[in-house]
This record gives C-alpha cells, sequence and structure tokens, in this order.
C-alpha cells in the first residue's frame, strides 16, 4: 500500500516511547501522510494533512489500512500546518492509543488497532519536507 515518499526501516517504536516530527509542507500543499507501519501493506495509523484534498479543506484525517482495506476514520484535532511554516507533531505511543500532539495544542486520539508493541516502519509522503525525527 505504501506507494512513494520516505521511508524508514528498522527503527524501533515501542509502547512507552513518543516519537516527535519536525517538517515544513512544501509550497502550495495538497496534502501529506505520516504513516506508522507493520509493513509496506498494512497502515497501523496514517495521518493525512489535508490542506485541499479528496473533498476536505484543512482537515486532519486519521485511518488505518489493514487487511486489503481502509478502516473507520478519525476526525478530530485542529488544522495547524501553513504553507512554508515549520510544524511539530509529537506521537505518543501507549498500548491502546496513540496520541498526536499537533502545535496548536490540540490532541488526537487514535486507536492501537494492531495491537502491537512496537513498530519499525514509517513512512512520510506528499507535500512535505522532513527536517528531523526523534524517538525518545
Amino acid at each position: 500500500m505504501i506507494k512513494s515518499g520516505m521511508t524508514i526501516k528498522n527503527m524501533s517504536f515501542k509502547v512507552g516511547q513518543t516519537m516527535t516530527i519536525v517538517g515544513v509542507p512544501t509550497p502550495n500543499p495538497s496534502n501529506f501522510a505520516v504513516n506508522v507501519c507493520q509493513n509496506e501493506q498494512e497502515i497501523t495509523m496514517h495521518l493525512n494533512a489535508r490542506f485541499n484534498a479528496h473533498g476536505d479543506e484543512n482537515k486532519v484525517v486519521c485511518n488505518s489500512y489493514l487487511g486489503g482495506k481502509w478502516c473507520e476514520e478519525v476526525r478530530e484535532g485542529g488544522f495547524p500546518f501553513q504553507q512554508g511554516e515549520e510544524f511539530k507533531m509529537v506521537i505518543e505511543f501507549t498500548p491502546a492509543e496513540f496520541l498526536v500532539k499537533l502545535s496548536d495544542g490540540s490532541v488526537i486520539r487514535f486507536p492501537n488497532r494492531m495491537a502491537a508493541e512496537k513498530y519499525a516502519f514509517f513512512n512520510f509522503d506528499g507535500d512535505l519536507r522532513i527536517k528531523s525525527i526523534e524517538i525518545k
């Protein structure tokens, strides 16, 4: 299911850890995605920041791609992303869910649908330049 973009393999992200992503949306962005995956076929958490894509404007949509199909969307949190402006996103990994803290202070609670305790495959796609990724 992972088509393109930047992929990181064999970087361990375990329950109890946080991942901090610093990035910049490119000029005239349509959308970008941050994917936490089990492998190239299954996406545990697909975070899609939509500036103007798939019928949404300035909306963050989260979902999972499991067993060859998309699951139920989660639409919550704000939209702190601006073209060309750096943002910071912090993903806290608990046994039950991913807590995504956006730079406007809003939070997205997304279930850990695969119930794994560790993920090691990540993909960043779309109109986005990644500046740093840190796991603590």
